[in-house]
């Protein structure tokens, strides 16, 4: 297996050349086309099957229903070769009739009640959250599903810790109060916005607390940087930042820490979009970079994107997933590039990443590729790296959504496609031995554990 460092050099480099072209729709393993799925839902390559692992409106064994809305999604090591699945529900209260509780939620105990963030006056509870999975991938099984946080809102990506838990990130900024949706009656008791941390190991529901200093906004992914403990943030807005949380106690979230924001040495409040004539980055550059204290975190105005691209930070076309690779990060942005079609951005943290003296070799964003008509990848999102070391990068596009390869050359191959509705794929990781890929396909609700030749 090639080093993951390695990869993420190598891939810089080669990705000034232009992307490959549909016309290379063939899988790479074997440049064997994708097959249509008798079953209507994923097509994989020759070789390749599925087994759905969850599905949405099905019963736990807590008795409650699988939440629709699958989306960011982590993997873990479980007992005798079992694997961890943690999973995001991304729905908001509107919508109580798919969520775990249903319209059940009053019958429901109080020690029930007592972990969930939002009760939403007892009518409508925040209806995202997560649940934990036990999956045995010797019999293809699932031998064990419940729901793992609750009460929270539209709990979209995530990433997992190096310390065995989940952190899953809320991408909403609701108020308390009563509100309108779909003309529905929405009731919320808590504001919305928030990191919320499940511990893998956990079997029932995860104590919901929000943390704060974490900041409050549209919260898409984390990524945690294992040698510092630093962790990483995305957010979905068209001009979001790009931040990172400074741990008072690296692995312990909850004691609180700093929150700061990306900037470009020199360029103060630079755009990285490339929507206009004259492009804001190339593919391939790397830019030194500084990184902005803020305050005022957990504001009850949506404005801390805004008062940190006015103190100077760099802001984003939407920010989703993150990949971290040994000591890089990796993240999309769904809708950057002069075709909104996306793009993929690194992160190289400083050697002296958080210390005083991080600015003698300041860390560095470079941006390693951008889709285009002509090229196979579009609008990406969720992503992680193959134990083979090359990218992969699940599609938010607005038709046939598909799982794409990305090798450190800058190729792109197919690895799957939704063919069969207009849902995205998301939630996409390997599981610790790196034989399963699990995928999530948003709606109807499905999750997905895919298995073939992989490369070695």
């Amino acid at each position: 297996m090639i080093s993951r460092r390695h990869f993420m050099q190598g891939l810089v480099v080669a990705a000034a050349s232009p992307t490959v072209s549909t016309a290379c729709r063939a899988n790479e393993f074997g440049t064997v086309p994708l097959r249509p799925d008798p079953q209507r839902i994923i097509d994989l390559p020759d070789g390749f099957s599925y087994t759905v692992v969850s599905r949405a409106g099905d019963t736990m064994s807590d008795g409650l229903k699988v939440p629709a809305a699958h989306d960011g999604m982590a993997a873990f090591a479980g007992e005798d070769g079992r694997v961890v699945l943690v999973c995001n529900h991304e729905m908001h209260s509107g919508f109580t009739e798919h969520s775990a509780f249903g319209t059940t939620f009053s019958e429901q105990p109080e020690s029930v009640k007592a972990r969930v963030y939002d009760l939403g006056g007892g009518v409508t509870p925040g209806a995202g959250g997560t649940t934990t999975t036990i999956y045995n991938p010797a019999t293809q099984q699932t031998e064990r599903q419940h729901l793992s946080l609750a009460g929270t809102e539209i709990n979209c990506s995530g990433g997992a810790t190096p310390w065995g838990s989940w952190l899953s990130c809320e991408e909403t900024f609701k108020s308390p109060g009563t509100a309108f949706s779909s003309g529905r009656k929405i009731i919320r008791d808590e504001a919305h916005g928030y990191v919320f941390e499940v511990p893998a190991s956990e079997t029932g529901l995860a104590e919901p607390i929000a943390l704060k200093a974490m900041g409050r906004f549209e919260h898409e992914a984390a990524g945690v940087h294992e040698a510092s403990g630093i962790v990483y943030l995305t957010e979905d807005r068209h001009h979001g930042l790009f931040y990172r949380f400074i741990p008072e106690t690296p692995g312990v979230l909850r004691d609180g820490g700093r929150l700061q924001a990306l900037a470009i040495d020199g360029k103060p409040s630079q755009r990285t979009h490339n929507w206009s004539y004259k492009r804001d980055m190339d593919v391939g550059d790397a830019l030194a970079t500084r990184w902005v204290d803020l305050e005022g975190v957990d504001s009850n105005v949506n404005d801390l994107r805004l008062r940190g691209a006015t103190a100077g930070a760099a802001t984003f076309a939407r920010g989703e997933g993150i990949c971290v690779a040994d000591d890089v990060l990796v993240f999309a942005c769904t809708n950057g590039g002069p075709h909104r079609l996306g793009q993929v951005f690194e992160y190289r943290p400083s050697p002296m990443e958080g210390q005083g003296n991080e600015q003698d070799e300041p860390g560095q964003l470079s941006l390693i590729a951008e889709a285009s008509p002509d090229s196979l990848l579009r609008n990406a999102d969720n992503l992680t790296m193959a134990p083979w070391g090359d990218l992969i990068l699940a599609e938010d596009t607005w038709d046939h959504c598909g799982l794409v390869g990305m090798r450190p050359d800058g190729k792109q191959y197919a690895i799957a496609d939704n063919a069969y509705s207009n849902s995205e794929l998301s939630g996409v990781c390997f599981s610790p031995n790196g034989e399963t890929l699990f995928v999530n396909i948003q709606y109807p609700g499905l999750t997905l554990a895919i298995t073939g030749p992989w490369p070695t």
